[in-house]
């Protein structure tokens, strides 16, 4: 194949494509050579290449093979001319983020840091600099709403824009999946592993949905590898810490605790005032003209505390209701406005759910649990749950010990001392803690 053929066969990609997609994709491409069933182009950025070769490979393919050509698969290779470079970045950057799923509004400026997030946020930042990987992977988790896919988005935000040639791959596992058993299904392996083993940084989230998947697993164990090899950086999201992921393959476990493993923590009072406050001057400009009352934003961080999206979406209805009905933010309207978040944030954790939650996480019968069996298999366990049950419940000391059996209140008392004491020293002891708590929370 020519050049002249390749501009022949570009009038009917653009028709196949379409006009816009032709523009910001197509266009840039310039033939290079075909060998060995390999078609290689020159393009300005690697964001590109791998782009096309994610939406426009088959039907590249299918152009070439129209007239005759013995192509196999796509391959690209980096140019040096400004001229196309410049529109071609351009094209990209409207494109990128649509394409990475990143939300332009979570940035490390809008990011709230406070005490429960502030290690997280550090090693995010440090990953964002760039330069030598320092540590491998960096792997995030806690709860839902606490900030991993807002830090996940910034990192990529700030490594795009320290370096716009840096090929950063943003995706969740679930997209990884799909991706990996479409290539099985149309027999496009090697497009696949291509793709992804040619990043520079790799950013998966919510990993947690990779587990029981054991052939994905397998290819983003291989990915993984590749790409610690060549010292390419991974960044890694989850809901729980790599070791509490249930049917996720050891040898991954191991690889994902090979780095650093950053917990974030629950949020407390002061950071969910702080999140309010910088969302308030948001909306303040957007709905200009309203005014919202002393003490407002204080009554939603002490009750609205599990849940970082629920209370900014707690926010935004109420400024929307407000603007509708064209009155002041006041305490009232708030409870009024808000009473079905209101009444769900009140719902009470029973000495019974920690109980069971408890029992289900040792995997060890309820009646043992709260039984008269000394061992330790049973006594560690039913100490966490004394532990959880004063710590999470308004019940005091004697009623928690009516219902382990109708032990003493100083039995009770010793339980949460020993687990008071162990998790300062104990990390399994800490983990179940605050998986638990996260559990009963939720």
């Amino acid at each position: 194949m020519t050049k002249e053929k390749w501009g022949q066969l570009r009038e009917g990609l653009q028709t196949t494509v379409g006009k816009h997609n032709f523009k910001s994709w197509i266009e840039p491409l310039e033939f290079a050579s075909i060998e060995n069933g390999v078609v290689t182009f020159v393009v300005p950025t690697r964001f590109i290449g791998n782009y096309v070769l994610t939406n426009f490979s088959d039907q590249i393919l299918h152009h070439l093979k129209s007239i005759g050509s013995q192509a196999e698969r796509l391959d690209f290779t980096l140019q040096n001319a400004p001229a196309a470079t410049a529109p071609a970045k351009a094209a990209a950057a409207e494109a990128e983020p649509a394409q990475n799923g990143l939300d332009a509004r979570f940035t490390f400026d809008t990011f709230v840091v406070g005490k429960p997030n502030e290690l997280a946020h550090a090693a995010a930042r440090r990953v964002a600099e760039g330069g030598p990987v320092t540590f491998n992977p960096l792997f995030l988790y806690g709860g839902v709403g606490l900030g991993k896919t807002h830090l996940m988005h910034a990192i990529a935000h700030e490594l795009r824009q320290r370096d716009p040639e840096l090929n950063v791959l943003y995706l969740s596992a679930e997209q990884f999946m799909y991706r990996f058993i479409t290539a099985l299904r149309e027999r496009r392996m090697i497009d696949f592993k291509q793709l992804f083993r040619s990043v520079d940084v790799l950013m998966v989230d919510d990993v947690q949905f990779m587990a029981g998947k054991d052939s994905t697993q397998e290819e983003f164990f291989h990915t993984f590898n590749a790409l610690v090899d060549g010292q390419k950086q991974i960044i890694i999201s989850a809901d729980r810490a790599p070791g509490e992921i249930k049917d996720l393959e050891d040898r991954i476990k191991s690889r994902l605790q090979c780095g650093l493993v950053v917990d974030l923590h629950p949020t407390n009072y002061e950071l969910r005032l702080g999140i309010l406050q910088s969302k308030v001057e948001y909306y303040r400009n957007q709905y200009r003209g309203l005014t919202i009352a002393d003490g407002v934003l204080e009554f939603l961080a002490h009750r609205i505390s599990t849940n970082v999206r629920v209370l900014e979406g707690a926010l935004t209805r109420l400024f929307a209701f407000a603007s509708l009905v064209g009155r002041e933010i006041t305490l009232e309207l708030t409870q009024d406005c808000l009473s079905d978040i209101l009444r769900a944030s009140d719902r009470k954790i029973t000495v019974e759910e920690i109980q069971r939650k408890v029992s289900d996480h040792y995997n060890i019968r309820l009646s043992d649990l709260i039984g008269p069996k000394r061992v330790r298999n049973y006594a560690r366990p039913r100490q966490v749950a004394m532990y959880l049950c004063k710590q999470l419940t308004n019940r005091s000391l004697p009623e928690i010990g009516r219902r382990f059996g109708g032990r003493d209140h100083t039995t009770i008392m010793h339980g949460v001392r020993k687990i008071e004491e162990l998790k300062g020293i104990d990390s399994q002891i800490a983990d179940d803690l605050e998986l638990l708590r996260r559990a009963l929370e939720a």
